[in-house]
């Protein structure tokens, strides 16, 4: 390997913190040694918070509603295309695509990604405010997922400045990630990508604007099901005693709530919504509930399943058609488990490269349902990780800190880099 010339990067105090810890960083630092131009681009960023900044910001004053993505599909294809990546293209979800040539036409190619679409409505009021006293951002959708969408151009905008990487690194900004978008567009990128080239996907780092310092790499498992009541109804005066959708539904959400489910592995459930009724004189025609199932344990989950079909087909028998009540069960939602080991060497590179950049590893967030779930169910390895501090998610209220984020940003340009020379079989381990 060449010798660190410390010139090369020009944040000095960088340069410093680098050399009092290249042995620590070893597995990392010397695989990227021969690199000194990518070490200098990622350093640049400790330098960079106000255009950070502004750009998050940008990207923020887009309404992105799941489902509603095209707007800021179109701007981030425009901006893809700015920076003169190659194969920019949007799908119908309004995934964006766009990439950087690497010089091993042969190998797999390397995915990085961020979800474009938020929890909130168009008609949101979008407007940020800066608090004079501790430099927080607040905004709805600020943070989830702003920032992470931020991060995801500067890394491509700063990667196109550097010589071909060793293998095709792909940016995706991608649609339905959020709530009932069930992972629409990443199942639907991962699928794209993985069938196209000579290796398909060899690797996965998916960005979330807040949570830095967390380095998911096992996929949460969940179910979303909405259970729909229908019945002959009528007037709650003149027709009492015909059949209430109402009270066919909150009978069968009360044997839900009763369900048994282990301690460990964790596993949950909750009724997040239900609808239905006309009005307070009338009995209810319809009705419906929204659940949510999720267990880290494969197994787990499949049992809670199970028990979830039971109750429901209980209320599906002879004595309840005979009341003329009918109920239904869809999925709405499907998301898949999967994982690598903590020792694998994606998920060590990405911690060492965290401490690198002086961010603390946050060694108990392992788990969590991101768009992360689709490579890893397909035995894609990938990681989920953060780019700054933030906080009241989903919330008007929401909150990032602007000075993490260079360093957030420098971490993910430092492990895209090392994540493309493992792709393509440049490491030893």
């Amino acid at each position: 390997a060449s010798v660190y010339n410390a010139a090369t990067v020009s944040s000095h105090a960088w340069a410093r913190f680098f050399l009092a810890t290249q042995t620590t960083y070893h597995r990392l630092m010397n695989a990227l040694h021969n690199y000194p131009d990518v070490l200098a681009a990622a350093a640049r960023y400790l330098e960079n918070e106000d255009a950070l900044t502004t750009l998050c910001i940008q990207v923020q004053q887009i309404a992105s509603p799941t489902g509603e993505e095209k707007m800021r599909s179109d701007w981030v294809t425009a901006y893809f295309e700015t920076l003169g990546l190659a194969d920019v293209y949007q799908d119908e979800l309004h995934n964006t695509y766009g990439r950087i040539v690497g010089h091993s036409g042969d190998a797999p190619a390397l995915l990085v990604s961020a979800h474009i679409d938020t929890v909130f409505p168009f008609e949101t009021d979008l407007s940020v405010r800066i608090d004079e006293k501790n430099g927080l951002i607040y905004g709805p959708a600020i943070g989830d997922n702003s920032t992470g969408v931020a991060a995801l151009l500067s890394t491509a905008e700063a990667l196109c400045t550097l010589p071909a990487p060793p293998v095709d690194i792909w940016f995706v900004a991608n649609s339905g990630e959020e709530g009932l978008g069930d992972l629409r567009g990443m199942r639907a990128a991962v699928e794209r990508l993985d069938t196209i080239g000579a290796g398909g996907i060899g690797a996965s780092i998916v960005i979330e604007g807040t949570g830095v310092g967390r380095i998911v790499h096992q996929a949460l498992g969940s179910r979303r099901y909405r259970i729909s009541a229908s019945a002959p109804g009528g007037h709650s005066w003149s027709d009492f005693g015909s059949a209430s959708a109402i009270h066919a539904l909150v009978q069968l959400a009360a044997n839900l709530s009763q369900m048994s489910v282990p301690k460990s592995p964790r596993t949950t459930f909750n009724i997040g919504r239900t609808q239905g009724g006309t009005s307070i004189n009338t009995i209810a025609q319809e009705a419906w509930l929204e659940l949510d199932l999720r267990s880290e344990d494969p197994e787990a989950l499949e049992a809670i399943i199970q028990q979830t079909h039971k109750i429901i087909s209980s209320f599906q028998n002879a004595n309840w058609q005979k009341k003329n009540v009918q109920i239904d069960v869809e999925c709405i939602g499907d998301r898949p488990t999967g994982e690598i080991s903590a020792e694998h060497p994606l998920v060590l590179a990405t911690a060492e490269a965290l401490e690198y950049c002086g961010i603390q590893v946050q060694h108990t967030l392992r788990m969590s349902s991101t768009d992360a779930n689709i490579p890893l169910s397909r035995g894609i390895p990938s990681v989920c990780i953060g780019i700054t501090r933030g906080g009241d998610a989903h919330r008007l209220s929401e909150w990032i800190d602007p000075e993490m984020m260079p360093r957030g940003v420098q971490h993910l340009i430092l492990l895209t880099w090392w994540s493309a020379l493992w792709v393509a079989g440049e490491l030893s381990a």
